[in-house]
């Protein structure tokens, strides 16, 4: 990796070349993902099929592209008897995923002031939620587990997946046994842009959902752009990205393999080491070429590297920490002699692994907290995905008479200085008639009318 001096252009540059990896920057591919997303508004299945036999699986039919329970069933089968470890490993982290969102759930309140006000929030889980669930090439059944299982802890009624099928038109066998483990059976073979486009517009098979969620290739990442507003969706997922702050206490072996556990995604992917040491950049590039003998994926590896890795010469935390909000990256981990201390100024990122028994493959499979998370300096704006992300909030409002009527000037100045005559009007026909009501009262007090 190229060992850089920590210093303003340095960091400009890299925040340059790191946006590169932004779906924005990918305009070749925005009149295709439209048309895609065109056709499968205007022709439903029928669009869905054609690009479903075109990319995925030649001889699938429109009968075959929701996955049956025997499906379900015989891959579940099949993978208990083939990997039972691994079945135990995906229900422990189940329940660790479980237990995290559950203690994000919010609850409704309401609040009553003493002059007949009520004010309050009310808590609704969306209806229904489509799930993406990246496939083909390869398996993600933790992607599975971690956008299912905050919808099922908010409350959805409905939940929708859609994974690509494989040219035999058989569905990534542990991503159908993540799905049962969580319950989920409304399962669909259709993956790209497609699949969005189905799950934002619904087709005649595959249901309109009110919110899309899950991280996908660049064209799944532009689709959810294009229907945004359609839908909700999460987020814009980029490639993925580690930093890692570190002092000289750090592990130099730990370091290199944590910056490979990312770089190995995709050629696109980031690695950024930021460090005060120059003893330990020397040694996590030692280790880095020790690693990339043994690592399959080490072609995938070196090309990311090349492109968006860097080794950073801070000459102190502050300094590190300071690049390391500007950067806002995907996963954050703080190796040095006090990383809760270093954490408590780090500002932006998708989620922080702290100390060197933290490291980032545990967010990604078992600890608890969501895996997907903001990317391409998002950090600065988003959260990783939660319960939050499949419910929806609504005030209350309720007024007494009387709490109008001492609000009622005010509300009206309000109105009149933006020049809304009928927003005005609304409380003074209001006031005009509790002051009549009141004008009438008083006469009767007087006994000069009778009611």
């Amino acid at each position: 990796m190229r060992v850089l001096k920590l210093d303003e252009k340095a960091k400009k540059d890299i925040l340059k070349n790191l946006l590169k990896r932004s779906p924005d920057q990918y305009d070749e591919y925005e009149q295709t993902v439209r048309e895609i997303l065109a056709n499968v508004r205007e022709n439903g299945d029928r669009a869905v099929m054609e690009y479903t036999n075109r990319f995925d699986c030649e001889t699938l039919d429109v009968s075959g592209l929701r996955v049956t329970e025997e499906e379900i069933e015989e891959a579940a089968e099949t993978f208990e008897r083939v990997n039972p470890k691994l079945l135990d490993a995906m229900r422990r982290s189940m329940e660790n995923i479980r237990q995290y969102h559950e203690k994000q759930l919010q609850n409704s309140w309401i609040t009553m002031g003493d002059k007949g006000t009520i004010l309050g929030q009310k808590i609704t889980p969306i209806e229904k939620a489509g799930i993406y669930v990246p496939g083909g090439k390869a398996a993600y059944p933790s992607s599975t587990l971690m956008c299912v299982i905050p919808a099922q802890v908010a409350g959805v009624s409905r939940i929708v997946m859609t994974t690509p099928a494989d040219a035999d038109g058989k569905v990534t066998p542990s991503t159908l046994v993540a799905a049962k483990l969580t319950g989920v059976s409304e399962i669909y073979k259709v993956g790209g842009a497609q699949a969005v486009a189905a799950l934002a517009y619904g087709t005649e098979t595959i249901p309109k959902v009110d919110k899309i969620v899950g991280p996908g290739n660049i064209f799944v990442a532009l689709a959810k752009k294009a229907v945004f507003g359609h839908v909700s969706i999460d987020s814009i997922a980029g490639p993925s990205e580690i930093l890692i702050l570190a002092d000289d206490t750090a592990n130099a072996r730990y370091v290199a393999a944590d910056l490979l556990s990312q770089a190995e995604h995709d050629q696109m992917a980031s690695a950024i080491l930021i460090t005060t040491s120059e003893r330990l950049a020397g040694a996590v590039n030692r280790e880095i070429e020790d690693f990339l003998r043994v690592l399959k994926r080490r072609d995938i590896i070196q090309s990311s590297l090349n492109q968006y890795g860097y080794i950073l010469l801070a000459d102190s935390m502050e300094d590190a920490v300071a690049a390391a909000n500007d950067i806002a990256s995907e996963h954050v981990e703080i190796l040095t002699a006090e990383p809760f201390e270093v954490m408590t100024k780090l500002k932006n990122a998708g989620a922080i692994f702290l100390g060197e028994y933290s490291s980032e493959p545990l967010g990604d499979y078992f600890a608890g907290p969501n895996h997907v998370l903001p990317t391409n300096g998002t950090a600065k704006f988003f959260s990783p995905l939660s319960v939050d992300a499949f419910i929806k909030k609504s005030s209350i409002i309720s007024y007494s008479r009387d709490a109008l009527l001492e609000a009622a000037d005010d509300i009206i100045r309000f109105a009149e200085a933006e020049g809304l005559s009928a927003h005005a009007n609304s409380i003074r026909v209001r006031k005009d008639a509790a002051a009549e009501t009141r004008g009438k009262r008083m006469l009767v007090r007087q006994g000069s009318i009778k009611l």
